[in-house]
């Protein structure tokens, strides 16, 4: 039995106090300065034994207001750990405040050039749309021709929360002049149903699900379904290779952060040709390109097979187990 374990136990049998870790602490580091070094510490903390999430919450909670009093000690205490994280991909930074006091969270430190989203383009229910400029300075835009209606713009500005559907709700009451937010709510899901390919059931299924899966939470992220990514007013064969290889997304998702999310529900259409019969490594290829340029730009990728939600019960047992899992990962509390 290890020594100090031994102790406890006699002190406990003797009724004697229990010398706890945080009375220890409070002696060897408060009360005796240089008694423990850091890496004694951490080693008392279990630090160096814990997983990733578990040792970020340490860290936000080491320079959080609660342990450290002072503006001016938390943003040093930062810059300090920050330039040990930062050769794994990470560091601490300012995303809110609590009590006066600034909260920091431990982020990918490759989310640094995403910036927040201003006009987000998506739900088109014919084609392609035909996008201007009505000040290139402001980056405001409009759709040209046709229905405007065909396909939404959200234009509001979307908070370090990300884009949750009580945000989305919202818009859509206000666009549309409803007077309930739950007939909104309602409106809004149909619209957003209508513009799924009937060719693709499977992402059909997987937009019911995401909904009954996270039912009848609002503070969820909002899953944006066929969104734009690129426009471009030439055509491929115009455009030559300098053609963007992707131009729309299945869904996408705008979490906490600026952290950027993409959801792709994959049939055979993505890797054969002649209605399923032919591998077609070419189009695989141009696939995957796609994805690593998304990658780079900051976006996560995640892809789903078609055969994973062919019913609406596989895709809601599928997401159930999904989503939790994703929140954790990207640290998305709702």
């Amino acid at each position: 039995m290890p020594e100090e374990s031994s102790t406890a136990l006699d002190d406990l049998l003797n009724g004697r106090r229990v010398d706890s870790l945080r009375d220890r602490i409070k002696r060897h580091i408060f009360r005796n300065p240089g008694d423990w070094s850091a890496e004694d510490l951490f080693e008392k903390l279990g630090v160096f034994d814990a997983r990733d999430a578990r040792f970020a919450r340490f860290l936000e909670g080491l320079v959080s207001g609660d342990a450290l009093l002072d503006q001016q000690l938390q943003q040093a205490t930062v810059s300090i750990v920050n330039r040990h994280l930062q050769a794994a991909g990470v560091e601490l930074q300012h995303t809110g405040s609590d009590g006066g006091y600034p909260v920091f969270t431990v982020l990918s430190t490759r989310l640094q050039s995403n910036r927040l989203p201003k006009n987000v383009v998506f739900a088109s229910l014919k084609k392609k749309p035909d996008i201007r400029f009505l000040s290139s300075v402001d980056n405001d835009i409009e759709i040209a021709g046709g229905n405007p209606d065909d396909t939404l713009i959200y234009d509001r500005e979307i908070s370090a929360a990300g884009l949750r559907w009580r945000d989305l709700h919202s818009w859509w009451q206000d666009k549309c002049k409803f007077r309930s937010e739950i007939d909104a709510r309602v409106d809004l899901y149909q619209r957003l149903l209508k513009s799924l390919p009937e060719k693709s059931p499977g992402q059909k299924n997987f937009f019911r699900a995401y909904h009954a899966a996270l039912s009848p939470s609002v503070d969820h992220p909002a899953l944006l379904p066929e969104v734009w990514l690129h426009w471009d007013p030439k055509t491929v064969k115009e455009r030559g290779p300098e053609a963007l290889l992707r131009s729309r997304m299945d869904f996408l998702l705008l979490l906490p952060h600026g952290q950027l999310v993409v959801l792709e529900v994959d049939g055979s259409q993505h890797f054969t040709r002649d209605r399923g019969l032919t591998p077609d490594t070419a189009k695989y290829a141009e696939m995957v390109a796609a994805d690593r340029d998304l990658r780079l730009r900051g976006y996560e990728v995640f892809r789903f097979g078609h055969d994973e939600l062919k019913s609406p019960d596989a895709a809601l047992a599928l997401l159930r187990q999904f989503l939790p899992a994703m929140f954790r990962r990207f640290r998305v509390s709702g």
